[in-house]
């Protein structure tokens, strides 16, 4: 198996083509054979509803090389109930489970040369993806989807890694509409958050911290991820109908639980950003990431953390992540799965 020239310890987070996606279809009432594809390309009808509508969901999940030279994928079955929810939440053809974690397994099976080594502090990012393809020009739901997998190896979805960053605030944007699409994982709200990640982008910030939608009162998501904060022994997170619940989160809960701490799900009033000891963000792409300092740029004030390094409970809490994905800390919720490669 020859090894692609990659520097693998300093991949961005991007797109790098692999060997191969899978493909599934869905037509006449059912799912179809899993089919193989080196094509990078999928062909579409012009008035196909994802064009027209929207009708578009997706996932992201990671596969890991561990100094074992075992590779684990971390929490599918997690991502194939999101994607579930997904497809409901905008009236798409759900994808059962078992066939979901078949389509992961197989791709990465299809491009274990793209798995990037130990050490290298990259994984292989897996997107799944799915598309109504029914021509239709009157709203309603496609009658025909198809969902795509395809991978990428990727490195830390912050340049910086494992550092603190900057993070700003401003009420002039909404993620979502309460009562939305906040809480599943389609590309709409992505596309809505472009302008306010951009603006953050041109100011110096890593992201854009939202407030809630409706009251403006409360912490909602931090550009594509979950908040968190830590005040003493306590472990806080948004709970609200407009954030996407994230499986990264669910499981820093767990871990957090797991070391003696309280765990918070609760609205989080603005004013109480000034209360934590240490804050952050946290996703699949991001893991968690510490943050150092927040401008609110409406009003000029700044919560500040420290930028120098990231506190101690989060440092804890993502070595002790990183080393269940990795195979170097005992997985005793049994989050992995191990491929099994035809050798």
């Amino acid at each position: 198996m020859e090894t692609p020239n990659l520097d693998w310890g300093n991949l961005p987070f991007g797109y790098v083509k692999a060997d191969y996606n899978v493909r599934c279809t869905y037509k006449d009432g059912k799912w179809g054979e899993i089919e193989v594809s080196d094509s990078e390309y999928v062909p579409l009808h012009i008035a196909a509803s994802c064009l027209h509508y929207g009708q578009e969901s997706f996932e992201g999940l990671k596969a890991f090389r561990g100094p074992d030279g075992k590779v684990r994928v971390f929490r599918m079955d997690e991502n194939a109930k999101r994607f579930i929810r997904s497809a409901e939440g905008i009236s798409m053809q759900p994808m059962p489970v078992e066939l979901f974690e078949e389509m992961v397994r197989k791709v990465v099976k299809l491009n274990e040369r793209f798995i990037p080594p130990y050490e290298s502090g990259a994984s292989l990012y897996i997107r799944p993806l799915e598309i109504g393809t029914s021509p239709k020009i009157g709203v309603s739901p496609s009658e025909e989807y198809m969902v795509i997998m395809l991978v990428t190896p990727v490195g830390p979805y912050f340049k910086a890694g494992f550092r603190p960053t900057k993070v700003c605030l401003s009420r002039d944007y909404d993620r979502v509409a309460p009562k939305g699409t906040g809480s599943i994982k389609i590309g709409g709200n992505y596309a809505a958050s472009l302008n306010a990640g951009q603006k953050a982008h041109d100011l110096g910030y890593a992201v854009m911290l939202y407030l809630d939608p409706k009251e403006k009162a409360y912490l909602d998501e931090c550009g594509a991820a979950n908040f968190y904060g830590i005040k003493g022994n306590t472990y806080v997170t948004p709970a609200s109908e407009t954030i996407l619940p994230s499986i990264t989160n669910k499981s820093l809960r767990q871990l957090a639980r797991d070391m003696g701490m309280e765990v918070e799900e609760r609205h989080i009033p603005y004013e109480e950003l000034s209360e934590f000891d240490e804050v952050g963000n946290c996703g699949t792409a991001a893991v968690c990431t510490p943050i150092g300092q927040i401008d609110d740029i409406d009003n000029g004030r700044t919560f500040s953390f420290d930028m120098n390094e990231a506190g101690p409970v989060t440092t804890k809490l993502y070595n002790k992540l990183r080393g269940i994905q990795y195979g170097t800390e005992p997985d005793t919720h049994n989050w992995c799965e191990v491929i099994e490669f035809d050798r």
